[in-house]
Order: C-alpha cells, then sequence, then structure tokens
C-alpha cells in the first residue's frame, strides 16, 4: 500500500509578511546589487516575493515607477551634511553633489537610467531642498536657485552616467579609446581647432574636470539672470 504525505496544513505554514511598497523597493534594490538593474523587474521581484507581478502593480505602477524608487532609496546614501566644506556654502554644494555622482557611480546602469527617470520620494525631496538653500546662501534669486538645482542634477548624473558606464562596460571603453584615436590622429589641415586643442581636449582627471564643471555651472547660476517663473 502507498502511503501519501500527509497534508500540511496551511495554519502551520510561515505567514508571509504583508505586502508594502518599501518590502518591494528594498527587495528591487537588492536585487539590483547582487544582479544588475536589468534584473530588476516586476516578475523577478514577485518571484522572490513569493506573489504574482499583479499584485505589486497596487503599490508600483510599471518598471520605470520601480527603477525610479530605487533610485530614490539610493539616494538616501548621498551624505547631504556638505561637511568636507565647513561654512562655505559653495564647498558644501560641491561635497553634496560629488556624494551625489559617487552613489550613482556605483551603478551604471542606474546612471543611465535616471537620465530620464525622475524619482520623487522623500530622498531625493531632501536632497532638493539641500540644493536650494546652499544655492540660496550664495545670494541666487528664486528662479536661480530652483532651475540651477535642476542643471546640477542634471550634469553630476550624466557625468556618473559616463563615467561608471566607462569603467564597467568593456565595449564603451573602446568605443571612448576609439574617439580618443580619432581626435589624436585629426589633421591640423583639415581639423585646426581639434589639432590646437590637443591634448587638453582628452586631458585632466576626473576630479579635475568635476570640480571646474562644478565651478563653470555655479558661476553662471549665481551670474545669469533667470526669467521670473510664471505661476
Amino acid at each position: 500500500m502507498t502511503v501519501g504525505r500527509e497534508p500540511i496544513s496551511r495554519r502551520a505554514r510561515p505567514a508571509k509578511p504583508a505586502l508594502s511598497r518599501r518590502w518591494i523597493v528594498e527587495t528591487a534594490l537588492t536585487i539590483m546589487r547582487e544582479e544588475g538593474l536589468d534584473k530588476v523587474t516586476m516578475r523577478r521581484i514577485a518571484q522572490e516575493l513569493d506573489t504574482g507581478p499583479a499584485s505589486l502593480y497596487v503599490y508600483v505602477a510599471n518598471t520605470a515607477a520601480l527603477h525610479a524608487a530605487v533610485l530614490d532609496a539610493l539616494l538616501g546614501e548621498v551624505d547631504l551634511s556638505g561637511g568636507e566644506g565647513g561654512e562655505n556654502w559653495r564647498e558644501q554644494l560641491r561635497a553634496v553633489m560629488r556624494s551625489y555622482t559617487l552613489a550613482l557611480f556605483a551603478y551604471p546602469q542606474l546612471a543611465r537610467s535616471a537620465l530620464v527617470a525622475r524619482p520623487s520620494g522623500e530622498n531625493y525631496l531632501r536632497l532638493v531642498e539641500r540644493i536650494l538653500d546652499l544655492l540660496s546662501r550664495g545670494g541666487t534669486t528664486c528662479e536661480q536657485a530652483a532651475w540651477g538645482a535642476d542643471k546640477l542634477l542634471q550634469s553630476a548624473t550624466a557625468i556618473a552616467a559616463e563615467q561608471s558606464t566607462r569603467e564597467s562596460d568593456p565595449a564603451s571603453a573602446d568605443d571612448w579609446n576609439a574617439t580618443v584615436r580619432a581626435l589624436g590622429a585629426a589633421s591640423e589641415g583639415t581639423h585646426p581647432a581639434i589639432a590646437a586643442h590637443m591634448p587638453a581636449l582628452i586631458g585632466g582627471t576626473p576630479e579635475q574636470r568635476f570640480r571646474w564643471g562644478f565651478d563653470v555651472l555655479v558661476n553662471g547660476i549665481i551670474q545669469t539672470p533667470a526669467p521670473a517663473v510664471e505661476g
């Protein structure tokens, strides 16, 4: 006689934690850190949480919104104190933007996604609040600070996306090397401006370029009047 397995009562099974947006985002962040952003999908997260993908849409609208939420969670790692800058508002702002860039630098795919996926969570609001406050201390108008914060974040995000991808993706590194060779081989007869600006065109360390680019933006924000923003 065949003896069947004794059925396990549902009440004897460990209860699953209640599904929540926070739990979904934390699971997505873990997957990204271990496997990369391309693995952060609704189906993959549903498997990890032992539920159906449809149940996730109650908390997150789509994959793009999920990536934006992951980005916002990552922004919690940004140091907003600006401690390296002491009491100098410019140096504090520089330190905050460097911390933001480095946070994205560790995740090339997320840095690229951040170019189009805008977060809207509490960590993003804290970051924007801090940037606006520091720019205001520099004597900017309301419009200069508002538009300046946007330009600073755009620039830092683009820098993180480009540099982190170049270091982590062999194909991207090959593309950059090809660009360097093409610029170096440019003839003075056909491309005099390029030839005259080599090797400065590709020179400088990432830190030097970051500091110079930051000063260019901040000086421009302070000195360039912005039109009044209509309600």
